[in-house]
């Protein structure tokens, strides 16, 4: 019955405010029956409400946009163009994972690299070939086009490898380019 007398009266004073006033009145003035009443100052007390529900839906919003974490679904390495791999090979400071298949290996890779074909170590024997590769050099990783050496950047990162670079396009566009491979 109270509910009932409440709605009443605050169809009475606004008509469009709606239900969460009801919930809103019932938690701050408690049990009041007389709480919102004709001739009392109403539109301050709807006022209140309105400003309380405001700033919970601004703090709502802007507590999404401060986030300081990472979109699932990308671990932390970086994608680079083929002309930037080749500005960190030639002044010495990457050290080259080609991640490819022993074949393509042999049939033509960048000077200075070292094969890991990932696609061909079992996961329990691959967390152990990481260790061969250093923590304290940033690594570049490339494959025949990217999408290998995206995956196995991605393993790094999770390795805690953190200065890790995906040279996208891989091989193929490394060629494309006119950069010199080694047979």
């Amino acid at each position: 019955m109270v509910w009932a007398q409440m709605f009443i009266r605050l169809k009475k004073i606004s008509s469009n405010e709606g239900l969460i006033f009801i919930f809103l009145k019932r938690k701050i003035a408690g049990n009041d029956p007389n709480f919102l009443l004709p001739g009392r100052n109403n539109e301050y007390i709807m006022e209140r409400f309105k400003t309380i529900i405001l700033s919970i839906v601004i703090l709502v919003l802007f507590s999404g946009c401060v986030s300081d974490t990472k979109p699932p679904g990308k671990t932390q390495y970086t994608d680079i163009s083929v002309q930037e791999g080749k500005g960190m090979i030639g002044r010495g400071e990457v050290f080259i994972l080609d991640v490819r298949t022993q074949e393509e290996y042999a049939s033509g890779h960048i000077n200075g690299s070292t094969l890991l074909a990932v696609q061909d170590i079992p996961k329990p024997e691959l967390v152990e070939k990481l260790k061969e590769i250093p923590k304290d050099r940033k690594i570049l990783v490339y494959c025949r086009s990217g999408r290998r050496s995206a995956l196995a950047s991605g393993i790094l990162a999770e390795n805690g490898y953190a200065q890790v670079y995906n040279m996208e396009g891989g091989i193929t566009e490394w060629m494309n380019a006119g950069y010199e491979v080694e047979k």
